[in-house]
C-alpha cells in the first residue's frame, strides 16, 4: 500500500501535468503566427490555478513545460524562416517560459501569505515588463508580445493609445491572474473583487471614450500594390522591366480611380548609381503626371555596400526624398545590407512619413514619426508568408499607440489600411495574389493618443510594482524565519486544500499579519 506521502507525490504530479498540458494547448492555439484571441486569455489559467495547490518545484516546473509546449508553433520559423542567430534563438525560446517561471513564482508566493491582491497584480506587472525589458534589450524590437494577438478585438486594444502595447499584455495575463486568485481557497476575495472590478471598469470607459471620437474629416485614397514572390530584380532585367512595367499600369489604373497615394513593396527592386534611372525616371514621371505621390521600395548598392530605402516621387514633382531602413532582420538581412541612419522622412508637402517593414516593431521609432508631423505611414514591407497576418497586426497596434494611419504594403504577405483605432479598413492576401492591389481612403489629420506623448510610463511603471511585490515576497520569508527556528508556523502558513498530506495551499487569511493586499 502507498504511503501518504507516496500518494500526495502522485497527486501533485497528475495536477502538475494536467496544468501543463492545458496551459500547453491553449498556448499552443492562442498564441503563434494565426492566434485564438480568445484563447490567450485563458493561457496562464490552468498553471495559476494549481500554483498555489502544489509545491514549488511542480509549480513552476508544469508552468515552464506549458510555456516551452505553447511556443513549439514558433521553432521552425525561428530557425528557418527568420534564420535567427542561435544565440538569439536560445534567448527568444527561453524568454516566455522564464517569464512565466517569474510571474506564477511571485504569484504563488503572495497568494500563500494571504494576499490575493497582491498575487493578481504580481503576474501582469511581471509580464508587461519583461515584454517591455525584452524589447529595448533585443534587436527584433517589441516584436515579442501577446498583446498581438489581440489585434483583432479593438475594444481591447483601445488601451494602446494610452499604455503602449504592454497595457494589452497586462489586461491579456491579468484577468486570469484575478479569476485564479478569487477561485483559491481560503483568500480574503472582496477587496480583490472591487480592486479588479473598478479597473475593468475604468478600461472599459476609456475605450468607449476613444471608439466613440469623431475621426478627422479630411479623406485622400490610397492604393497598396503586391509585389514579387522571390527576389529583387535588377531594373535592367527582363524581369526588372516586366515588373516596372505592371507597376506604371497598376498605379495610372488606381490614380484613374482617385487614388492620390501609390504605397510599392520591400525591396521590389535591386539597384545600383547606373541602374537606378531606369526606374526614378518612370515613376517621377508618373506621379506628376497622374498628380499621385508613389513610395517605392529598393535595394540601393553603392560602392560596396547596400541599404534597404523607401523613395518617395511627389506629385508635385520635387526631388525625390529617400528614407533607410534603420532596423534589420538578424541573420536574414543583415549579411546582406546595412542598417540606415538618416533622419525621419515625409513626402514633401504633405503628412506622409516614410518607413520600412520591420521598423514598425520598434514603437518609439513610430512615436517619432508622429511627434515630428507624420499622421499616416507609408509602409512598404515584405512578409514571410505564414507570418502575414501576425506582422501586419504589429502595424496595427503601432497604429493605435500614436494615432496614425498606416498603409502597409507587405509583399508576400498582407496589404493593409488600419485607422488609429485598430480598424483594418482594407486588407488583401498578397501571398495568393501577388498583382493585388488595395485602394482606401485615409484621413489625414492628426488623432492625439497619451502614448504619443508620455511613451512608455506604463511599462516603467509595472516593472517598479514588480520590484515592489518582490520586495514585499522576501520580507515575509524573512519575518516567516525566526518562527520556524521557535518551533512553530508562521502566521498565514496553516493551508487547506493541499492536493495531499504534507502539501502547502493557500494560506489562512485570518493569521496573516498586515494588510491582505
Amino acid at each position: 500500500m502507498a504511503s501518504p506521502d507516496e500518494r500526495s507525490i502522485g497527486r501533485s504530479a497528475v495536477l502538475a501535468l494536467v496544468a501543463a498540458a492545458s496551459s500547453g494547448a491553449l498556448g499552443y492555439l492562442g498564441t503563434g503566427l494565426h492566434p485564438v484571441a480568445a484563447l490567450t486569455w485563458l493561457v496562464p489559467l490552468p498553471v495559476l490555478l494549481a500554483a498555489p495547490r502544489l509545491r514549488w518545484p511542480w509549480a513552476l516546473g508544469a508552468t515552464a513545460a506549458g510555456w516551452i509546449a505553447a511556443q513549439s508553433t514558433l521553432w521552425s520559423y525561428f530557425a528557418h524562416q527568420l534564420r535567427m542567430p542561435p544565440g538569439i534563438l536560445v534567448a527568444v525560446l527561453a524568454f516566455y517560459p522564464l517569464l512565466a517561471v517569474a510571474a506564477v513564482g511571485l504569484f504563488r508566493v503572495l497568494l500563500r501569505r494571504g494576499r490575493p491582491v497582491a498575487a493578481a497584480l504580481a503576474v501582469p506587472a511581471v509580464w508587461a515588463a519583461g515584454e517591455y525589458l525584452l524589447s529595448i534589450a533585443q534587436p527584433h524590437g517589441a516584436w515579442l508580445s501577446l498583446a498581438y494577438t489581440q489585434a483583432g478585438l479593438r475594444p481591447v486594444v483601445q488601451v494602446a493609445s494610452l499604455t503602449g502595447a504592454w497595457g494589452v499584455t497586462f489586461l491579456v495575463t491579468g484577468v486570469p491572474a484575478v479569476i485564479a486568485a478569487l477561485a483559491a481557497p481560503a483568500v480574503p476575495r472582496l477587496r480583490l473583487a472591487v480592486a479588479a472590478t473598478v479597473l475593468l471598469l475604468l478600461t472599459a470607459g476609456y475605450t468607449t471614450y476613444r471608439l466613440a471620437a469623431a475621426p478627422p474629416a479630411n479623406r485622400v485614397r490610397v492604393a497598396v500594390l503586391g509585389g514579387p514572390v522571390d527576389g529583387e530584380p535588377t531594373p535592367d532585367s527582363a524581369a526588372g522591366r516586366a515588373l516596372l512595367s505592371r507597376y506604371t499600369r497598376q498605379i495610372a489604373a488606381a490614380a484613374a480611380a482617385g487614388a492620390r497615394v501609390a504605397v510599392l513593396p520591400e525591396k521590389v527592386f535591386d539597384t545600383t548609381p547606373r541602374t537606378w534611372p531606369l526606374v526614378a525616371g518612370p515613376l517621377a514621371r508618373l506621379a506628376r503626371r497622374r498628380h499621385v505621390d508613389i513610395v517605392v521600395g529598393a535595394v540601393a548598392r553603392r560602392g560596396g555596400t547596400a541599404t534597404n530605402v523607401a523613395v518617395a516621387f511627389p506629385a508635385d514633382g520635387a526631388a525625390p526624398v529617400s528614407y533607410s531602413k534603420r532596423h534589420l532582420i538578424p541573420g536574414l538581412e543583415t549579411d546582406e545590407v546595412q542598417p540606415g541612419h538618416g533622419p525621419l522622412r515625409r513626402v514633401p508637402g504633405t503628412r506622409y512619413g516614410l518607413i520600412v517593414c520591420k521598423d514598425l516593431d520598434f514603437p518609439d521609432l513610430v512615436r517619432d514619426n508622429r511627434n515630428h508631423g507624420a499622421s499616416v505611414l507609408l509602409a512598404p514591407a515584405w512578409d514571410l508568408g505564414g507570418d502575414g497576418w501576425l506582422h501586419s497586426r504589429m502595424a496595427v497596434l503601432r497604429g493605435v499607440e500614436s494615432g496614425l494611419w498606416i498603409a502597409r504594403a507587405g509583399r508576400y504577405g498582407r496589404l493593409t489600411v488600419s485607422d488609429p483605432t485598430g480598424r483594418v479598413v482594407a486588407e488583401a492576401d498578397a501571398t495568393a495574389r501577388p498583382d493585388a492591389v488595395l485602394v482606401a481612403a485615409v484621413a489625414t489629420g492628426a488623432t492625439p493618443t497619451p502614448y504619443a506623448r508620455v511613451g512608455d510610463w506604463f511599462a516603467w511603471l509595472c516593472a517598479a510594482a514588480a520590484v515592489a511585490l518582490l520586495a514585499v515576497a522576501l520580507r515575509g520569508r524573512r519575518n516567516a524565519g525566526p518562527a520556524r527556528r521557535a518551533g512553530r508556523e508562521p502566521s498565514g502558513a496553516r493551508l487547506t486544500g493541499s492536493a495531499g498530506p504534507g502539501t502547502p495551499a493557500a494560506p489562512v487569511a485570518r493569521d496573516c499579519p498586515g494588510p491582505s493586499w
